[in-house]
C-alpha cells in the first residue's frame, strides 16, 4: 500500500525536520494523513495590509510581486522570501529551512496569507506565514469571499514541532493529495456499515479533514475517524472475547448456605450492590469458561468482601475427580503496603476455617496460620511458601506483581483477582493468567472511576460489575478547597477532630525541599519540611511522622502499624497512601497544591478516610489564583461520587484527567468519541456482529490487518 510507503519518498526531509517528524509520531505518508488538524482558522474576516499591525495574527489576500530563495547573512539558514501585494500596500514573507515555498509559488499569481505579524526595525513582515494560491483576490471584505472553491472558509492549524510547521505539513498533505494516492486507498470500513451510520468514505473524510470547506465537513470527518478508532478497539476486544471463552475453567459451584455463613461472618451487612456483584461472579463460576470481570467500585464500596466472597467459593472447592486438597487463588495488587493489608484482612475473614493464606512480595514472605501460633502469622522462606503453593497446600497467595515471576507455580489455580488493575499493564495480566494449563477465571478490580463509555471500550473484553451503593452507616466526606487565607481556619476545625481521638492525613507533593539554586524547581509543599512545620507550629501537642516512597519496605511497615494503632496521630506522606491504605480512626486529610493532582488521584486520596462511620472530612489546599484550576477542584465538592466525577470531568475536559490519552493510548479525536455513548454502543455492536459471523476476518482482510498492527498499549495504566 503506498499510504504505507515512508514520508521521505513523496517529499525530500531535511535532518532537523526528521527529528521534528519522529517527535511528532510521523513517519509514513499514512502516518502524516492522520496527523489532524488542532483547529481551523477561520477566514471570515479579511485584513487590508495598510492596517496590520505587530503581533496580530491576521489572514491577507494579495498577489506575489516578488519571488526569491536566499540563504540569511550570518547564519546561512536556507530561506525563501516574497513580497505580497494588494490595493493597500506590501509587505515581506520569509520561510526559513523552508526553500521549497518558492519553487511551489509563482510571480503574479494571487495568495492567500496566513499568520503573526512580526516587526524588525519597524519594518512589518510575515515569518513562516501559511501561504496557498487562490484564483482571485476578494473585493474588500464581505464581498462573496468564499464563492470560489479554491478559497476555503477553514483552513486546518497542526500540532507543530521545531523544524515542522502547521504551514509545511498543509503543503505536504496537499502534494499527497494530488499525488492520487487518496484513489488507491481501500477503506477498511464496510461501506453497508458506512451508509448506516451516514459516515463519509475515507477519501472523502481525509479531504474533509484536512480542506473543510464548511465546519461541518470537518465534524463529520472526526465522528468518521472516531468511529473507526472505537471499532477497531472493539473489534479487537470482542476478538478477544470470543477466544476466551474457548478456553477451558474450573467449573465451581459453592455450597449457598455456606456462602451465606460466610459473608453473614462480614462487620457490615452486604450492600445490593454487592450482592448482585458476588451473583455475577458465582453465576460465571459455573459456565465451564474463564470468568473474565472487572468490579468497578467507589472508594470504600466493599469491593475487598465481593473479592472475599469469591476466595471462599473458590478456596472451598476441590480439584474435579479429587476428594481432597483445594482450588486455588492467586490475589495481586501494587504495593507491598496493600499486599500486607490485604493479607491481614483475609486472616480475619477465614479465620477459622482452616484455609491457608500465603503473603509474597519483594521483602519477604509470610504464612497463616501459624503452627507456633494458629491465630496468627509467621514468616517463612520463600523457598518453603513457593513449595507449598506448588503442591496446592496453600490455596489462597496475595502478593505484588512477584507473583508473575516464572519461579511461583500454582497447582490448581483457578481464581486470578488483580486489585486496583489499572496498575497493572497487558502482559502482567497475561502473566498471571498463564500460571496454568487450565486458565483461571479472572477478577479485575478498581476504585479508580471510569466513565461509561470508556468502560465499554477499554475493556470492552470483560463483563462490568458496578459497586454504586455505599455500606450502611456511611457518611458523605465532607470537602473544602481552601485558598491561602483559608489554612487558620482549616486548622482550628482539625484540632477538633484530633481532640476527638481522630487522627489526620497530610499530603504533599514532594519528598524534599526543591534545590533554590534550579531555576525550574516546583515550589510545592514536601513531606519533610512540612512534618517540621505541622509539629513545632500547628499541632505541637499531637505524634507526627511521615512516609514517602524512598522508605524501605520495613520502614513503611513500621510507620502504618504504628498509625493503624494510634501511636502517631498526624501521618505526613506523598501519594504513596493513594491506593487501598485502611485506618478507619483517620477521619480527616489535607492535600497540599490540589491543582497539582489529577481529579482521580484527589478522589482516591480522599477515599482515605471513607473507612468508618464517623464523619470525615477533606481539605484541598491549593495555591492556585486561576480561577479555572480552582473551578476543576470544585467538581471534588459537586460530584457524589466518584463515577458522577468521572463523567463530569469527560464531559467538561474530553481527555480528562480521569481519562487521559496517554493512559489509554488513544488519539484526541478517539476520546472525543468515547464522549458519545451512541457512537461507542454502535462500534460495539457492529463489532459484535462481525467477530459473530466471521471470527477470524477472512472476509474482512483489511479489518484483520488493522487490529493486528494495533497499539499493543491500550489500556488503564
Amino acid at each position: 500500500m503506498k499510504e504505507e510507503a515512508l514520508l521521505s519518498s513523496i517529499q525530500r526531509i531535511h535532518p532537523i525536520q526528521e527529528k521534528a517528524l519522529k517527535k511528532l509520531g510521523i513517519k509514513t505518508i499514512l502516518d502524516l494523513l492522520l496527523h489532524f488538524p488542532v483547529r481551523y482558522g477561520d477566514t471570515s474576516t479579511v485584513n487590508t495590509i495598510e492596517s496590520l499591525r505587530d503581533k496580530e495574527s491576521v489572514v491577507v489576500f494579495g498577489k506575489i510581486s516578488t519571488l526569491k530563495t536566499s540563504k540569511g547573512f550570518k547564519s546561512k539558514i536556507a530561506m525563501s522570501e516574497a513580497t505580497i501585494t494588494d490595493d493597500s500596500g506590501s509587505i515581506r514573507a520569509v520561510w526559513f529551512h523552508q526553500p521549497y515555498i518558492a519553487k511551489m509559488l509563482q510571480a503574479d499569481s494571487f495568495v492567500r496569507v496566513e499568520g503573526k505579524v512580526s516587526s524588525r526595525n519597524n519594518v512589518l513582515y510575515f515569518s513562516n506565514p501559511k501561504i496557498e494560491t487562490v484564483s482571485h483576490v476578494p473585493i474588500g471584505v464581505g464581498d462573496s469571499l468564499f464563492s470560489s472553491e479554491d478559497v476555503h472558509v477553514l483552513y486546518p492549524v497542526y500540532p507543530e514541532s521545531k523544524g515542522v510547521t502547521s504551514n509545511w505539513i498543509y503543503h505536504v498533505v496537499q502534494k499527497i493529495f494530488k499525488s492520487g494516492i487518496l484513489d488507491e486507498m481501500i477503506d477498511p470500513i464496510p461501506v453497508e456499515m458506512l451508509a448506516k451510520y451516514n459516515l463519509p468514505s475515507l477519501k472523502t473524510a481525509l479531504i474533509w479533514i484536512h480542506t473543510p470547506q464548511k465546519l461541518n465537513d470537518a465534524e463529520a470527518a472526526k465522528k468518521r475517524f472516531a468511529f473507526e478508532e472505537i471499532f477497531y478497539i472493539q473489534l479487537k476486544k470482542q476478538k478477544e472475547k470470543r477466544e476466551w471463552k474457548k478456553l477451558s475453567a474450573f467449573v465451581i459451584e459453592p455450597d449457598e448456605r455456606h456462602m451465606k455463613l460466610f459473608t453473614d461472618k462480614f462487620p457490615f451487612p452486604l450492600t445490593g450492590a454487592q450482592k448482585k456483584s458476588i451473583d455475577h461472579v458465582l453465576s460465571d463460576f459455573k459456565k465451564g469458561y474463564p470468568m473474565s470481570r472487572l468490579l468497578e467500585g467507589d472508594v470504600g464500596s466493599g469491593k475487598t468482601a465481593v473479592a472475599a466472597s469469591a476466595v471462599h467459593a473458590v478456596a472451598t472447592t476441590r480439584p474435579t475427580g479429587q476428594t481432597f486438597g483445594n482450588l486455588q487463588v492467586a490475589y495481586m495488587v501494587p504495593t507491598e503496603i496493600l499486599a500486607q493489608q490485604h493479607f491481614e484482612s483475609f486472616i480475619k475473614y477465614f479465620f477459622g476455617s482452616g484455609i491457608q493464606i500465603g503473603l509474597i512480595t519483594g521483602s519477604g514472605c509470610r504464612k497463616f496460620p501459624s503452627k507456633i501460633n494458629p491465630e496468627g502469622w509467621t514468616d517463612v522462606s520463600r523457598a518453603q511458601l513457593l513449595k507449598w503453593v506448588a503442591n496446592g497446600e496453600i490455596p489462597v497467595l496475595i502478593g505484588t506483581h512477584a507473583l508473575i515471576q516464572k519461579s511461583v507455580k500454582f497447582k490448581h489455580l483457578a481464581l486470578a483477582i488483580i486489585d486496583e488493575q489499572h496498575r497493572f499493564g497487558t502482559l502482567q495480566r497475561q502473566s498471571l493468567r498463564e500460571k496454568d494449563t487450565i486458565a483461571p477465571h479472572l477478577l479485575s478490580m478498581t476504585a479508580t472511576p471510569i466513565p461509561r463509555t470508556l468502560a465499554l471500550t477499554i475493556y470492552g473484553d470483560l463483563d462490568l460489575s458496578l459497586l454504586d451503593e455505599m455500606p450502611i452507616g456511611r457518611k458523605p466526606i465532607i470537602t473544602d478547597i481552601v485558598l491561602p487565607n483559608g489554612r487558620d481556619a482549616v486548622y482550628a476545625k482539625i484540632k477538633t477532630e484530633l481532640r476527638a481521638g481522630r487522627q489526620l492525613y497530610i499530603i504533599c507533593p514532594r519528598i524534599n525541599e526543591p534545590d533554590p539554586d534550579k531555576e525550574r524547581a516546583i515550589a510545592a509543599k514536601s513531606v519533610k519540611e512540612e512534618a517540621k512545620r505541622i509539629q513545632t507550629e500547628i499541632f505541637p501537642e499531637y505524634s507526627v511522622d511521615i512516609l514517602h516512597s524512598k522508605m524501605t519496605p520495613k520502614e513503611k511497615e513500621r510507620v502504618m502499624d504504628a498509625f493503624k494503632d494510634h501511636k502517631v496521630d498526624i501521618l505526613v506522606a506523598t501519594s504513596v497512601v493513594e491506593v487501598g491504605v485502611n485506618v478507619p480512626n483517620a477521619t480527616v486529610i489535607i492535600i497540599e497544591g490540589g491543582e497539582r493532582f489529577g481529579l482521580a488521584q484527589l478522589h482516591q486520596l480522599r477515599g482515605r478516610v471513607i473507612r468508618s462511620s464517623h464523619q470525615a472530612y477533606c481539605y484541598v489546599f491549593a495555591e492556585t489564583k486561576s480561577k479555572k484550576s480552582v473551578d476543576r477542584l470544585q467538581a471534588l465538592k459537586k460530584a457524589a461520587n466518584g463515577f458522577e466525577l468521572a463523567e463530569y470531568d469527560l464531559a467538561q475536559r474530553g481527555s480528562g484527567e480521569l481519562a487521559g490519552r496517554k493512559q489509554w493510548g488513544l488519539s484526541d479525536i478517539g476520546m472525543e468519541g468515547i464522549r458519545n455513548i451512541k457512537m461507542v454502543e454502535a462500534a460495539r455492536i457492529e463489532a459484535g456482529r462481525i467477530i459473530e459471523r466471521d471470527p477470524t476476518l477472512k472476509d474482512y482482510p483489511l479489518l484483520h490487518y488493522k487490529i493486528a498492527h494495533q497499539d499493543q498499549n491500550i489500556h488503564f495504566e
